[in-house]
């Protein structure tokens, strides 16, 4: 099976919106899951009249490797049949962690392709799973969080940025916190792409990796690297040449990140500021305290002015 031929800058397809009464699948593709979470992260989604259903695996933990929520190859049928099934409108992970890049490959990407599109939301480790809707199946998806996640759980404007998202895409195309600010200047327009900058660099030279950001609005975060770690990363993105060409650089958080923000902001801008576009960071997605639902694969604009990121058009039909 060879990767769509679709220019990896061209707009993916939009799934359906959501509406009350649609069935959504909880999955586990990476880390171990905490029952207690997931039970109150299933009831703020019960709260939006949504039906959830577990799938069969999701609370699983691997007999040997305690980091994986079950084998592989049950994770892979677990994401697989819910996203086959004809009555699931929507496929949400549970947690990140580990795991996603050792199941990918074991999906049938021509099942899921044909089983049409749907919502995926997740972010962190399920970052390996954007890339290959993304590549495999041509797929808007939606960096969000998950339902298990303490963010969710605890911060109403993580939820609120979700559920809009879902529900009422058209309600949150300008997308930023009050702290977005501009590490360079410029305003760029191209296609969002992105997720865990780690995820990224480590699914390069594998089979069905993007060939490069090119063209593409690149949005990045991470949790617990270290300055000269985020460096490594990111040199490694330069150096590949998979940076070439990106229109614009949105920055998330960057939790557990070294002694200091300065400290992780001093590398970013010394890696980043020199490949002449618009940077802008602290827009409120990925580990943070507040992580805002960011689409990926929609075109729009990034504006290092206002701090903004806006699509063009809305993330789901």
């Amino acid at each position: 099976m060879t990767p769509l031929s679709t220019p990896r800058t061209a707009p993916l397809t939009r799934p359906a919106r959501l509406r009350q009464g649609d069935r959504v699948a909880v999955v586990s593709p990476s880390g171990p899951v905490p029952a207690d979470r997931l039970d109150a992260g299933l009831a703020v989604l019960r709260g939006w009249d949504l039906d959830p259903v577990v799938a069969p695996h999701a609370l699983d933990v691997h007999p040997r490797l305690g980091y994986l929520a079950g084998t592989d190859a049950d994770r892979a049928r677990d994401l697989q049949e819910a996203w086959c099934d004809p009555s699931v409108s929507a496929v949400l992970c549970a947690r990140g962690g580990y795991g996603a890049q050792r199941m990918a490959d074991l999906l049938d990407w021509n099942a899921m392709r044909a089983a049409g599109p749907k919502v995926f939301v997740g972010y962190s480790d399920i970052t390996a799973l954007h890339e290959a809707f993304a590549v495999r199946a041509g797929l808007v998806t939606l960096h969000g969080p998950m339902t298990a996640a303490l963010t969710f759980l605890k911060d109403p404007r993580t939820q609120e940025s979700l559920r809009a998202t879902l529900f009422e895409p058209e309600s949150v195309r300008t997308l930023g916190l009050e702290t977005a600010r501009a590490l360079a200047p410029g305003r760029a327009r191209g296609i969002t792409l992105g997720g865990c900058v780690s995820l990224l660099a480590a699914d390069l030279g594998t089979p069905y990796a993007r060939p490069s950001a090119a063209g593409g609005l690149l949005m990045i975060e991470d949790i617990g690297e270290e300055p000269y770690r985020i460096d490594r990363i990111l040199t490694q993105l330069l150096r590949s040449g998979w940076l070439d060409g990106v229109a614009g650089v949105g920055l998330g958080s960057w939790a557990e990140c070294g002694p200091s923000a300065s400290a992780v902001r001093a590398v970013l801008a010394d890696r980043l500021g020199g490949l002449g576009v618009p940077v802008v960071e602290e827009l409120g997605f990925g580990h943070g305290e507040t992580a805002l639902t960011v689409p990926l694969g929609v075109p729009g604009v990034l504006d290092a002015e206002s701090a903004t990121l806006t699509l063009d058009l809305p993330a789901l039909t």
